[in-house]
């Protein structure tokens, strides 16, 4: 049985290292042309063009464990895959297993509603729309999601969320139809970690506001599309919460912990190419 998974592993590694040669490669000049010619807010022709290839060839949702709608690979099998897709920035997206999407349609599949699935986890598995996560916050040391200061308060069936929140990765790209809002619904709770909760806010909900695309080092972040987003007095069902008030840092936990290794084996990737060309 072992042999098997890693033979499995080995075969979609030399698939997609073919497909890196075919036509991940080749189009790398096309695809920073596009993205400095459009800008943050716009879509990129060459990865419309190129995801129905990487789909047709079953290289779609490797990142998804234990699912029907994925590859079916531990983080362990999905590690030496993601090295290869990160060795080029136009890659990710084109099998569909790109930051913040990845760790949100894990989000929705482990912890959301029947209804939550349908809307916005089947087409995100489609690859037809994308969505963002609004954790970090430029008021407070907000790596540590404890220190969060945005606000989710119960107004009978709906909750009113305010905040700013920076670095909210994918929001400027148009896309961009939902948002996982991590804000506090219970903030005096002796708990510091039962303070925080997590909801679904649909981009076009009013008082939803994407400032602008934040640069780093002077240029705008492709493919992260790194956003600075204002919510104001945004209203939203209360079925939108996901788990329950007080389970954000819960689902933060779940969250971040396999997207990190996705981000290290993704940047080993990158490093052993920087490395091959010097």
């Amino acid at each position: 049985m072992l042999y098997q998974e890693i033979q499995k592993v080995v075969e979609l590694k030399h698939r997609l290292r073919s497909f890196m040669d075919r036509y991940v490669y080749p189009n790398e000049e096309r695809y920073y042309r596009e993205a400095e010619e459009l800008g943050p807010w716009k879509v990129y022709p060459v990865v419309e063009q190129l995801k129905p290839k990487a789909r047709e060839e079953g290289l779609w949702n490797l990142f998804l464990p234990e699912s029907e709608h994925g590859a079916g690979l531990t983080n362990l099998e999905y590690a030496p895959l993601c090295e290869v897709m990160g060795r080029s920035h136009l890659a990710p997206e084109l099998f569909n297993c790109s930051a913040p999407d990845t760790g949100n349609m894990e989000v929705l599949s482990r912890y959301g509603t029947r209804e939550h699935q349908e809307r916005w986890l089947k087409p995100l598995l489609a690859g037809e729309i994308r969505s963002c996560f609004a954790m970090t916050e430029p008021a407070v040391a907000s790596s540590d999601a404890t220190n969060i200061e945005s606000s989710i308060v119960r107004d009978g069936d709906h909750y009113v969320i305010n905040g700013r929140k920076w670095y909210t990765t994918n929001a400027t790209d148009p896309r961009c139809k939902i948002c996982i809002f991590m804000g506090k619904t219970d903030p005096d709770n002796p708990d510091r970690h039962r303070q925080q909760s997590m909801i679904l806010v649909p981009m076009d909900t009013p008082g939803v506001k994407v400032l602008r695309p934040i640069p780093v080092f002077g240029f705008y972040g492709v493919p992260d599309r790194a956003s600075e987003v204002v919510f104001e007095n945004v209203r939203v069902p209360a079925s939108n919460m996901l788990l329950g008030e007080g389970r954000g840092f819960e689902i933060a936990q779940g969250r971040r912990v396999p997207v990190r290794i996705h981000h290290c084996s993704r940047l080993i990737g990158l490093a052993q190419r920087t490395l091959e060309k010097m």
